[in-house]
């Protein structure tokens, strides 16, 4: 039994606890609260309206289909051809859902980026969520958004973007909210950058320089470069070796690095213009893949759309990279249940 004195001790210890517990959640809540009033940081929008010139829009096709692949994510890929080319009639209609099932914390869907989704935006609200990662709204775009990448694109290039995608042909298409794990909804809302500080591409000269240029809005590094924790592996910059689990098994990228035996070292720039140009064909964009066989998920089709002189440029810059001796199995097929 329990005596009188017990019994007032236990209540008195209730009522500590129950006090402590209520410190403790307004703590949480008034941090909670202060967090999402904080973050992401305040980002001015650019005020800026593009010029909508032939040349811009041109320029502008020429990116976002062949050299920064925004149709990539942001349109529907045909994985029963070779190299997932973009269904014809979904460019820039979103909708595609980034996952678990490729090792995301989450659930991401891609954005409509036609003017169907994006005609109430001003272009300074596309440049910021281009460069710096934050919407309209003011939240913050999840990082499989290249922004860090495209924080580096030319002033120029930048406008160039925004005036073609004004083009593309509306189509409405409603895409659902990001839904990210603990505590990752709350670190993205940390990621998005400073204002882009407009700036000019290298000379197409400095083919060193300017290929650096292209790979980096290409984003190459973020599929070629072994990550740990979410974090790139020093040493192993474009040495490829970065896995993605897919149905059909683990597809690994390819080492960039001028290494003679596991890289691109042995490659003559003639091979490696050739290899992009011949992914281009309509052979290859028909080419069906049985259904569990391999396929790849780099748009060969769309990056063989690029120039020969730039294509000649990203060689140049791959080649004077420190080789990294990184032997890479490019697939290793799913285990077939019994």
């Amino acid at each position: 039994m329990i005596n009188l004195k017990e019994e007032a001790n236990l209540k008195r210890l209730i009522k500590i606890g129950s006090i402590i517990i209520g410190i403790l959640v307004i703590i949480i809540l008034s941090g909670s609260v202060y967090f999402n009033a904080t973050y992401p940081k305040a980002v001015p929008v650019p005020e800026v309206k593009v010029e909508m010139t032939a040349e811009r829009i041109e320029r502008g096709k020429y990116l976002v289909n062949n050299v920064a692949l925004c149709l990539d994510c942001h349109s529907t890929r045909d994985f029963s051809k070779y190299s997932g080319p973009i269904k014809p009639g979904t460019e820039g209609m979103g909708g595609e859902v980034f996952g678990k099932e490729l090792g995301l914390p989450g659930t991401i869907p891609v954005k409509n980026i036609t003017p169907a989704a994006l005609g109430e935006w001003t272009d300074g609200e596309i440049i910021r969520a281009i460069t710096s990662g934050i919407n309209k709204h003011g939240e913050a775009l999840f990082p499989v958004m290249p922004y860090t990448n495209y924080h580096n694109i030319s002033e120029e290039d930048l406008y160039s973007i925004v005036a073609y995608i004004r083009t593309l042909k509306p189509i409405k298409n409603e895409v659902g909210e990001k839904e990210l794990d603990f505590p990752l909804n709350y670190i993205v809302k940390t990621l998005p950058l400073d204002s882009y500080k407009p700036h000019k591409a290298p000379e197409k000269s400095d083919m060193k320089a300017y290929g650096k240029y292209l790979v980096t809005i290409a984003s190459c590094n973020d599929c070629h470069t072994k990550s740990e924790d979410g974090e790139p592996i020093a040493g192993f910059e474009l040495a490829g070796g970065a896995e993605i689990n897919l149905p059909i098994g683990i597809i690994r990228s390819a080492n960039l690095t001028p290494d003679v035996e596991t890289g691109l070292g042995a490659w003559t720039k003639e091979q490696f213009i050739q290899r992009f140009k011949s992914m281009a064909t309509d052979q290859v964009k028909n080419m069906e893949v049985q259904q569990g066989s391999f396929n790849t998920i780099m748009p060969w089709t769309m990056y063989g759309g690029m120039t020969e002189e730039d294509l000649g440029a990203i060689y140049e810059y791959l080649h004077s990279l420190k080789p990294v001796k990184n032997m890479v199995v490019k697939f290793t097929p799913a285990k077939t249940k019994m």
